[in-house]
């Protein structure tokens, strides 16, 4: 189950980034990728956080792993113990960074910055999301600056 679920969550971040690099930047796309794409991510993830974290589902059960939770880091540990929890975090970070990514995308193209611009900071959004937000941060900021802060 949740090897199939993993390979879900991949494929739809993934159609998600291909729309966005690839594809017009239109009302349409950019619906698709926020709704069909990051909404659904979510609402996976939530289901999937609710049901682990609940014991209902893949509950952390491996000796010494103590109590999953986020007030430590064993505590933190214990949730990636299981193959749900593993799932549930890489879906996190799937959402989240196709999230900021149509973030860039949309504050790009609102500053006058071309897709061949744009393109490096998605490709290392999605490789290694925080590198990609802070390097389009700092680019970003002349442009916005000149936009009068937008």
């Amino acid at each position: 189950m949740w090897a199939g679920l993993f390979g879900f969550t991949n494929t739809l971040a993934m159609l998600g980034w291909i729309l966005l690099a690839f594809f017009p930047r239109k009302p349409l796309t950019h619906s698709a990728i926020l709704y069909l794409g990051v909404a659904l991510l979510c609402l996976t993830y939530a289901v999937c956080f609710i049901a682990v974290l609940g014991g209902g589902l893949d509950p952390v059960t491996q000796s010494g792993a103590g109590k999953p939770g986020f007030g430590s880091i064993e505590a933190v540990r214990a949730i990636f113990m299981s193959d749900g929890g593993v799932v549930i975090g890489w879906t996190h970070y799937l959402a989240f960074d196709l999230f900021t990514g149509l973030w860039i995308a949309r504050d790009g193209d609102a500053k006058g910055f071309g897709r061949v611009w744009q393109v490096p900071f998605l490709a290392a959004t999605f490789i290694a999301g925080p590198i990609g937000l802070f390097s389009w941060l700092v680019v970003r900021e002349r442009a916005a600056r000149r936009t009068g802060r937008g």
